[in-house]
């Protein structure tokens, strides 16, 4: 058998076209344009590259982008002030602090300084709890991503063995906790897990978050089930260039996986799209209005 390709991108543009017709519906009825803050310190190439697609797919569904370029020696003071600012800023509804950031800064407490109703990213502890006590919380954009796609092959995963590989504030844990609110049956595991290779076996669904190239083996993935793939891992190719790969080994898992997401185009497209589902939710609430149908 081959299995069958998730593609991340189309359902990502769906995904974005349902988020343009909430804010167009925003506007139209409401007068309300969901605004969204982007703070990048530095000039890591991968974050401006990430920065500057989320301005443009931002500004494409009709919200307002905000950008707040700082210079890789700005101090954490300067940092927290900032997000002070866009807290009282009433034209911002989301405020994401791209990550990583430089060694001089404290990313735990630049997350915690975020208002929580403005916390698009889902890593805020008060969301984070939010999320693991099964309230209503903005929730991190690739667990959801993640769901959205696995939900593209089952309508439904209750009663589904679902097994994430990893265990990070990330992707794991919140991945979990959003398995479970699905009423599926989960493991968590990770590169302790005793016999990771039969604990993956187990798994109508296997999410891949473990951070290591081409880990997961053909043969640690029972026949049929679905894979989501959410490494993003640079390794050596031929000629000197480098080839991206995701976590799970792709040439063997698609010969016994039932569907699996490719990398890239798989995970990677839905995170951003999920970033702008986050902003009109929070849009909505700061508004007092119901939530959006996306």
């Amino acid at each position: 058998m081959t299995a069958e390709v998730i593609d991340g991108k189309l359902i990502a543009a769906e995904t974005r076209n349902k988020v343009a017709a909430e804010v167009a519906r925003l506007l139209k009825v409401h007068n309300v344009v969901p605004g969204l803050a982007v703070v990048l310190v530095g000039s890591n190439p991968a974050s401006q590259v990430y920065v500057g697609s989320k301005k443009k797919m931002t500004v494409e569904t009709g919200m307002r982008s905000f950008e707040h370029l700082l210079p890789e020696t700005a101090s954490e003071a300067e940092l927290l002030s900032l997000i002070v600012k866009l807290n009282a800023d009433p034209a911002v509804n989301g405020i994401l602090v791209q990550l990583p950031l430089p060694p001089q800064i404290d990313a735990a407490k630049v997350i915690s300084a975020i208002d929580p109703g403005k916390d698009v990213d889902g890593f805020h502890p008060l969301n984070a709890g939010r999320l693991a006590t099964g309230l209503p919380a903005l929730v991190p954009c690739t667990p959801l991503g993640c769901v959205i796609l696995a939900k593209s092959v089952h309508k439904s995963l209750a009663g589904m063995d679902a097994v994430v590989v990893g265990r990070s504030n990330i992707v794991g844990k919140p991945l979990a906790a959003l398995l479970i609110a699905e009423s599926a049956t989960v493991t968590v595991a990770h590169s302790k897990t005793n016999d990771l290779p039969a604990v993956c076996r187990r798994a109508d669904v296997l999410f891949a978050a473990v951070g290591r190239p081409e880990m997961i083996r053909g043969d640690w993935i029972r026949l049929g089930a679905t894979v989501i793939d959410v490494g993003i891992n640079r390794v050596p190719g031929e000629g000197g260039k480098h080839r991206i790969v995701g976590d799970v080994h792709y040439a063997e898992a698609v010969e016994r996986a039932g569907a699996i997401t490719p990398v890239p185009g798989g995970v990677g497209p839905m995170t951003i799209a999920c970033l702008l589902v986050n902003t009109v939710r929070a849009a909505c609430v700061a508004h007092g209005l119901p939530a959006p149908a996306v």
